[in-house]
Parts: structure tokens; C-alpha cells; sequence
């Protein structure tokens, strides 16, 4: 009788428990709702102040080297998101050309990186349009991953990119992936 008793409330517990869990379960929540964006980031992660160049930094307590920002730039006329290209296109120029200025792209000419797309695909959330991009990045010291999130929103572009070390990539994937499918733009 104290067994069953004993079982029926381990199996109670067990249930009230994994009620509890969230899908995203170590993430924290930021909004910017001047800019009209917000996305999910890792608890540990502390925002940075940057001049002169992405919207918001948040970067690992411990591993600095993983790092998520969001560059807004304008983008001419009224576009739309699949007015700039496929999510190859997008995903080509935002490495190395026009979609984005010189210190915001992804390998930037002269800047000793190189930048490979690896996977382009697009997404839709809440009737916007969003493109997923990943990126093997080479630097001279070290190889990287990154994952972007790509939207057109109120005449600007909106980019989301989650970067970390090529040795790391595989601890983090599946969080670096639910940060780049939290990021929406309104």
C-alpha cells in the first residue's frame, strides 16, 4: 500500500514538472518595441554596448566569443523581403555586398573573413516573411558558425545573427536555432 502510494505521487510530481517546461527553456526574452523587433536570447548573456554599429549586442558571461546582434538598416523604396532575392540571394549579400553597410556584413572586403553559406531557406511567422541563413566564417585565428534571421519591416532590414565558435556549434546548435526562430519583426 506505501509502494502505490509512493508511485501514484512520484508519477504526480513527474507530471506537475514537465508542465513546467517551456520549449524555451534557458531563454530570456528581449523587446525592443521602439524599433519594432524582439527575440529570445541565453540566460548567462549580458547585453554590450557598441558604438556605431549593431542595434543591440548580448554576449556570453562565460564563452565571449558567442555573441547575438540585430542591424537594422533602411532599405529603398517599398520592398519586400522577397523583393531583395531568394533567400540564396539575401543570404549571398548580406556576406559581402550591398543589402547591408561595410561594417555590417558578415566578411566585410579587407577584413581577413570569409564567409560561406551553408544553408538559405525562408519562413513565415504571423504573415511576415523571414529568411534563415547559416554561415561557415572563416577568420585568420579561428572558424566560426553563425545563423541569421533576415525581415523587411516599415521600409528597414532587419538581421538577427547568433555567432559562435566552430567547436562550440555543436552544444549550441539547438539553442542558437530557437534564438533565430524567436526573432520577429512588427
Amino acid at each position: 500500500m506505501l509502494k502505490r502510494i509512493a508511485a501514484i505521487l512520484l508519477v504526480v510530481f513527474s507530471l506537475s514538472l514537465t508542465g513546467c517546461v517551456s520549449v524555451a527553456t534557458g531563454l530570456k526574452s528581449y523587446v525592443d518595441t521602439g524599433d519594432g523587433y524582439q527575440f529570445l536570447y541565453p540566460n548567462g548573456w549580458l547585453p554590450i554596448a557598441v558604438s556605431n554599429g549593431p542595434d543591440v549586442v548580448f554576449r556570453d558571461l562565460i564563452q565571449q566569443t558567442e555573441n547575438v546582434s540585430v542591424v537594422i538598416s533602411p532599405v529603398a523604396g517599398n520592398k519586400t523581403l522577397a523583393d531583395l532575392g531568394t533567400p540564396t540571394d539575401v543570404g549571398y549579400k548580406l556576406s559581402k555586398s550591398a543589402l547591408a553597410k561595410p561594417s555590417k556584413r558578415i566578411a566585410p572586403a579587407d577584413s581577413g573573413r570569409e564567409a560561406e553559406l551553408v544553408n538559405a531557406e525562408s519562413r513565415e511567422s504571423r504573415s511576415k516573411n523571414y529568411y534563415i541563413l547559416e554561415y561557415a566564417v572563416k577568420l585568420p585565428n579561428q572558424q566560426r558558425h553563425n545563423l541569421a534571421s533576415v525581415a523587411v519591416s516599415r521600409g528597414k532590414l532587419f538581421t538577427l545573427n547568433v555567432s559562435t565558435t566552430e567547436e562550440r556549434w555543436p552544444k549550441v546548435k539547438e539553442a542558437f536555432e530557437k534564438v533565430v526562430k524567436s526573432f520577429s519583426v512588427y
